[in-house]
């Protein structure tokens, strides 16, 4: 394994624990305005990927969540019997299908998200314009930090 604090200097090394306490607490404060639908989060991790990526494969889901494709198999068979996914056709590869959202998961992760941007909304319009600037140019270095392996 790298040693990840290499090329940090002694001010920044500091700051690591706290950058992943507050990526943490934001997500936690995000996941707590998220509806009471009785998803698991691995439920809604898929639902999400397959709203914003469109239909995939279930070994290309197991792939995007880093998971074993059994245990995907579970969660699609949850999603299917609960009226989030439907099974159709590859367009392909007849033996194969892909997993899609239905109407329902559509409408559910439109509005879920919707309220979840207004609660961001709320506060980031609370804090200084310097500091939501600040905020804003920080979005790609969190996304490349997220990509990462």
């Amino acid at each position: 394994m790298k040693d990840v604090n290499m090329t940090l200097s002694p001010r920044q090394e500091g700051a690591v624990p706290e950058v992943r306490v507050a990526v943490m607490r934001l997500a936690r404060r995000l996941r707590n305005e998220r509806a009471q639908d009785g998803l698991t989060p691995s439920q809604m991790a898929v639902v999400g990927t397959l709203f914003r990526d469109g239909p995939k494969s279930p070994r290309e889901l197991a792939d995007i969540e880093r998971v074993q494709p059994p245990s995907m198999t579970r969660v699609i068979a949850a999603l299917v019997k609960g009226g989030w996914v439907t099974k159709q056709p590859h367009p392909s590869d007849r033996r194969q299908v892909t997993i899609a959202v239905t109407d329902q998961a559509t409408e559910w992760v439109s509005a879920d998200r919707q309220r979840r941007d207004l609660w961001l909304s709320e506060r980031l319009n609370q804090l200084p314009p310097a500091q939501r600037e600040q905020l804003l140019a920080a979005i790609p270095l969190l996304n490349q930090l997220a990509q990462s392996d």
